[in-house]
């Protein structure tokens, strides 16, 4: 159940993958102390610019590294000027030589698709980095509130809509970050299914591996796998993917101090 057991990476690779314009490219992500760096192949230099303001919508991400990413574009360029600064061979006839003198050339015509095509995926991408933005700046505007500022909340945009993804502690924080969201300018809707009320989420969310931004929990006297994962998945039959993932082969013989990973799904 996010956002107990999902790591940062995890949070932002998906986040990218639900923007159309990245869903397919394969993007890598990796994340150390909230640091994150994404890497791959893009078609420009601007899908970076994407891939920075998404990512700096997700909880717990501090910085985004895009050095990784690889223009397409870029690539393509440089390929084409090493052929062209190229040494060409000596003494070659050339097509010009075999044709006859006098002989009309072709006119040759430009053709304007290939511009219209890369003006359309440019305003594509335009306003996918200005919806982003809007996700973006409700995300600070959350931050930014006393009572949200430690929850558990990530930012996605949906065209000029938001959708707020986490979990709060009380009803009354659910329905202060739908308006504060609301309140921000350029937000058309906010769409807030995702984001749960879970009791104490605060304090679950605060308890996550500093180098993998994966959910722990410190098991307290008197404390329970079943019960822990009832307060987690909200079932307490899931007491058996916490053993598994901690190699607890007696879900009774657990003791206080010890500290669980907390599964993803």
């Amino acid at each position: 159940m996010w956002p107990f057991g999902k790591s940062t990476a995890d949070r932002v690779k998906e986040a990218l993958n639900e923007q159309p314009r990245l869903k397919d490219l394969g993007l890598q992500v990796s994340e150390s102390g909230g640091n994150v760096t994404v890497s791959g192949m893009v078609p420009n230099d601007r899908y970076g610019q994407l891939v920075s303001v998404i990512a700096e919508g997700m909880s717990g991400v501090k910085s985004v590294d895009i050095s990784g990413l690889v223009a397409q574009e870029t690539a393509q360029q440089n390929t084409t000027e090493v052929q062209s600064s190229a040494p060409q061979p000596e003494n070659q006839n050339t097509s010009v030589d075999a044709v006859p003198a006098g002989t009309p050339m072709p006119e040759i015509k430009p053709s304007s698709a290939p511009d219209s095509k890369a003006s359309s995926a440019d305003d594509a991408i335009t306003q996918a980095i200005e919806s982003s933005k809007i996700a973006k700046a409700v995300y600070h505007a959350i931050r930014s509130n006393g009572e949200l500022a430690d929850d558990p909340i990530d930012v996605l945009q949906s065209g000029k809509s938001v959708i707020l993804r986490g979990a709060v502690d009380n009803d009354h924080e659910q329905r202060l970050a739908e308006q504060i969201a609301r309140g921000v300018e350029g937000v058309s809707g906010v769409d807030i299914s995702g984001l749960k009320v879970v009791a104490q989420a605060k304090e679950m969310h605060q308890e996550r591996d500093a180098q993998t931004g994966d959910a722990t929990y410190t098991i307290k006297a008197g404390d329970t796998l079943s019960a822990i994962a009832l307060k987690y998945f909200g079932d307490a039959m899931r007491y058996k993917d916490i053993a598994h993932l901690n190699n607890i082969s007696n879900p009774d013989a657990i003791q206080a101090g010890q500290v669980l990973k907390i599964p993803s799904a």
